[in-house]
């Protein structure tokens, strides 16, 4: 494709009060008039004409084949222009919703000898396969007046998956603070519940351990020592629903929560627990069956990758009713979700109700910090008012719900969204060192 630049536009627009005062000081001659505008329209097809086509151009793009959802990869953008090449050509890419190339989608690329190469930044912002499916270069002919475009089809996929840089960067060390373990090997007594062996009592010991039976039998004091229990199960239950799909600094509250779900899986997996996911928004979508062992990880990693983003509204009572029906033995079900109204809350408080009867429920929600922000802004305006009163309604109301169900029997973790997996992890391994499993 071939168009004239703004340059030549420019140039025939100033050629426009000449050619009127010609027309009308020479009537019979008017078409001398037209000598400007023909004059640029032929200069811009001679510029067009020379020096490289359209068609003499190549180009490919070379990226990633995965990378994990927030992270920024860098794709290499290589051209090759047959032909009288220019010094440089403007270039942009088509990506799709799932990945955001920056501030400026026009970019250039220098050349040497026809051939070039350019780094391009590119953000992913949403989990799913993203494509660069197009590619437009265009470059100015040698007088400036003609541009020269060219469109190509591109099949460049990159796989964007959960977000296990925690784990890989953190993992391990924050399995070695929170582990139940020392280095050595040998039997963890005193953080579990099975019972190991009857040893007398020592100076440091709890005396809730104290046989009192046993103590009167020996006429010595005589304590029960346990052992660390393994096997727990730990259900993963990820909200998918509309609400979860909100951004939060750059990325999905789901995203955020699938994150620190992987780290705490992982940690789970080290410590010898089982581990499920679940996920659901109208109804439930995934459910898997409970693995056991660290080389389980890669098949959660591709369970997460599954959760998709959902328009629809949460049905707890349907999703959390299904899961416990799949549940034969008392387990921890780790509930990641968000609520911004009180009839849905009422359904999950009467769903969470049911779930304490018989599991232990932990509850992770995402700090509003947007409503916070507004709340805690000096307001200039009436409508900052207004705001400020709509944020503190809505965030007593968040209060209220939560407050309801610790009072149910549940465990709440409300934490920003950088640390949620932290805070995550340490309440994990808080309940099973209380022995609450």
């Amino acid at each position: 494709m071939i168009y004239p630049t703004r340059t030549a536009i420019l140039t025939a627009a100033a050629g426009v009060p000449v050619t009127l005062l010609v027309a009308m000081l020479v009537p019979g001659r008017w078409y001398a008039a037209l000598a400007w505008p023909v004059a640029v329209l032929v200069l811009t097809l001679v510029d067009g004409m020379r020096g490289a086509k359209p068609g003499q151009v190549a180009a490919h793009v070379e990226a990633p084949r995965h990378t994990s959802v927030g992270a920024t990869v860098d794709a290499v953008l290589i051209v090759a222009l047959a032909g009288a090449a220019p010094a440089r050509l403007q270039f942009a890419l088509q990506t799709g919703a799932l990945i955001e190339q920056g501030e400026d989608d026009l970019l250039w690329l220098e050349l040497v000898q026809g051939k070039g190469a350019a780094i391009v930044p590119l953000k992913a912002v949403r989990r799913g396969t993203a494509r660069v499916d197009h590619l437009w270069l265009r470059w100015r002919g040698s007088l400036g007046l003609a541009w020269k475009q060219r469109e190509l089809s591109l099949d460049t996929a990159i796989a964007i998956l959960p977000d296990v840089r925690p784990v890989h960067e953190r993992g391990a060390q924050i399995f070695q603070r929170n582990a139940l373990q020392g280095l050595m090997t040998q039997v963890a007594r005193g953080d579990g519940t099975d019972f190991d062996a009857l040893v007398e009592f020592r100076s440091g010991m709890d005396r809730r351990a104290i046989d009192w039976k046993q103590s009167a039998r020996h006429v010595k004091l005589h304590a029960k020592e346990y052992r660390t229990e393994r096997n727990n199960q730990i259900v993963f239950a990820v909200d998918c629903g509309r609400q979860m799909s909100e951004p939060i600094a750059g990325l999905t509250r789901l995203d955020r929560v699938v994150s620190a779900m992987l780290l705490t899986a992982w940690v789970a997996l080290k410590l010898c627990d089982r581990v499920s996911l679940h996920a659901f928004d109208s109804r439930p979508r995934i459910a898997s069956g409970l693995v056991s062992s660290a080389g389980a990880f890669s098949e959660l990693q591709r369970l997460a990758a599954r959760i998709d983003y959902s328009s629809e509204e949460t049905n707890y009572s349907f999703a959390l009713s299904s899961l416990a029906a799949r549940l034969t033995r008392r387990s921890m079900i780790v509930l990641f979700t968000e609520f911004t109204d009180l009839t849905s809350a009422e359904f999950m408080a009467r769903a969470a109700a049911r779930l304490v009867e018989k599991h232990l429920l932990l509850v992770v929600v995402l700090r509003d910090e947007e409503l916070e922000a507004i709340l805690g802004a000096a307001p200039q305006t009436s409508d900052d008012v207004t705001r400020s009163v709509t944020a503190a309604a809505l965030l007593r109301d968040r209060l209220m719900v939560l407050t309801r169900l610790r009072h149910l029997g549940a465990h709440v973790i409300e934490s920003e969204h950088d640390r949620v997996a932290d805070r995550l992890v340490q309440g994990y391994v808080d309940l099973k060192r209380r022995n609450l499993l």
